[in-house]
């Protein structure tokens, strides 16, 4: 077998894309916030955050549950007699403006 000295070139043509700085920015917003912006993604923190202010129970007025703000507000007179009882209801509102706001952004998004 002979080798000739002709040699076949193929050519792909190649399409570059431009790349939307835009398109990308809100790709990587979207990364860092999980898709809920980004006050879904602090909402729940603040919530906690103003649910650490000790007897006004802002956490449930910050997720607009302002019946059960007030009415956990009330419970406290009673409960402040027994400090045990109260530090768990102290607690307990951290934990469900965790969970309540978390609720609100899940259902926005």
């Amino acid at each position: 077998m002979q080798y000739d000295d002709e040699v076949l070139e193929v050519v792909v043509p190649v399409q570059e894309e431009h790349i939307d700085a835009t398109a990308l920015g809100k790709t990587i917003w979207n990364e860092i916030t999980a898709g809920v912006g980004i006050w879904g993604a602090f909402r729940p923190i603040v919530a906690v955050l103003l649910s650490l202010v000790p007897f006004l129970f802002l956490g449930q007025h910050f997720n607009r549950n302002h019946q059960r703000g007030t009415d956990w507000f009330l419970l406290q007179i009673p409960l402040a007699f027994t400090l045990v009882l109260w530090v768990g209801l102290y607690l307990w509102s951290i934990v469900v403006a965790w969970k309540d706001s978390s609720v609100i952004v899940s259902e926005n998004s």
